[in-house]
């Protein structure tokens, strides 16, 4: 919006494609929204209960600014026990959501002008979180035919002297697609050899389901020069809490702390106590969770590649999203999206909302029930785009 009182960095509009698609979703009463990553399970009773309970035995104050030092212990713990990697406290610090992590971060390590590369198809939010800490950010493409892998031709073809850091997401939103082991070992030998930091956005770890998951930081050489940011949203479902976590060497965390303090001084402490109690009860809540999400995914991806002019990688790789391919339409990815909506009421989100390499794709979330995606997808059988 063009107004005297507002800065001139927002006369142009930049909301997300996530925000405009929630807008067009009210225009509909039947409505099958498949396009946001907010699941409709609900988080397990165990963390709810518990987190509660702490909050009436009077844990509803500020925390330590790096977080309460329970859960920074049980994220250290965690790490030990799932990748044998020796996390030392003052590596860790507790955030108010993935989203503001990655903010810090970017705040924390940019100059005026760095460049930050970006592994795309991206989360939809990184380029305005690099631009809102004065950085460059730099598409990095991957593609179908590589199964999404990160080429590393390409990725050096974009390093110069500007170039701070690298920004990976494995598994990916919204690809699905996970970085093989051999992938980040080459990435590893590059950022070595560039003096660069990477950026490891592990939001999905648990739904890894070809492989299990393996943090770029686990391999030789890479604690130094890597952040890893998590969130609870995903991988325990606790979108709404606003929780989340970085790993970094020690003088990035204290400059993380600094800016945060002037930001939202501490993470609230009810949500922390929620991410406690999430971390110790994994092995009873997650496998549950991990199930329902990789039987909608298998169903999804059948239904897609039994559909004409819609195809996806099979099986799944990971996340719970699906990145359908949909370039047989003839149509770009807006217009078909758009299509989808008028025709079948069912919403997605236009592959083009996540970097240029996006464009021919859509993205669908299975993040309803298999009953409500069976209806998509009969719906979808019958919209014009996808006929013989």
């Amino acid at each position: 919006m063009k107004h005297r009182f507002i800065s001139k960095r927002y006369w142009k509009d930049k909301s997300t494609a996530m925000g405009k698609v929630d807008e067009l979703a009210k225009g509909f009463k039947d409505v099958i929204n498949l396009s946001l990553g907010d699941p409709d399970l609900i988080t397990n009773r165990i963390i709810i209960d518990n987190a509660f309970n702490d909050a009436r035995n009077g844990h509803t104050k500020y925390t330590d600014f790096r977080g309460d030092p329970e859960l920074r212990q049980e994220i250290i713990n965690y790490y030990k026990e799932e990748y044998q990697m020796d996390v030392q406290d003052e590596e860790v610090f507790v955030a108010a959501s993935g989203c503001l992590a990655m903010y810090l971060v970017l705040e924390a390590i940019l100059d005026d002008g760095d460049e930050v590369i970006l592994q795309a198809p991206f989360f939809t939010p990184y380029p305005q979180q690099v631009e809102l800490a004065r950085g460059i950010p730099i598409e990095l493409a991957t593609y179908e035919d590589e199964d999404f892998q990160i080429n590393m031709e390409r990725l050096e073809s974009l390093i110069n002297e500007r170039t701070k850091a690298l920004v990976i997401n494995t598994p990916s939103n919204p690809t699905g697609s996970c970085l093989t082991v051999e992938t980040m070992e080459k990435i590893a030998q590059i950022v070595k050899q560039h003096d660069l930091i990477v950026i490891a956005d592990d939001i999905y770890t648990a739904f890894s389901y070809q492989h299990p998951f393996i943090p770029i930081a686990a391999l030789d050489g890479m604690r130094e020069r890597t952040i890893i940011i998590n969130s609870f949203s995903k991988n325990f479902t606790m979108t709404g809490w606003r929780i989340g976590n970085i790993i970094a060497p020690s003088y990035i965390i204290q400059t993380i702390q600094m800016i945060n303090e002037n930001v939202v001084f501490t993470a609230p402490s009810v949500s922390q106590r929620g991410a406690i109690h999430a971390l110790r009860n994994r092995k009873a809540i997650q496998p549950p969770m991990i199930e329902e999400f990789q039987k909608r995914m298998f169903y999804a991806a059948e239904r897609i590649n039994s559909i004409p002019h819609m195809s996806v990688v099979y099986p799944p790789r990971g996340t719970f999203y699906l990145f359908v391919n949909i370039k047989e339409t003839g149509l770009s990815s807006i217009n078909a999206s758009d299509c989808i909506l008028r025709e079948a009421h069912v919403l997605s989100i236009p592959g083009s909302a996540f970097g240029q390499s996006g464009e021919g794709y859509i993205r669908l979330a299975c993040t309803v029930n298999i009953n409500i995606l069976k209806e998509a997808f009969d719906r979808l059988e019958n919209v014009s785009i996808f006929k013989e």
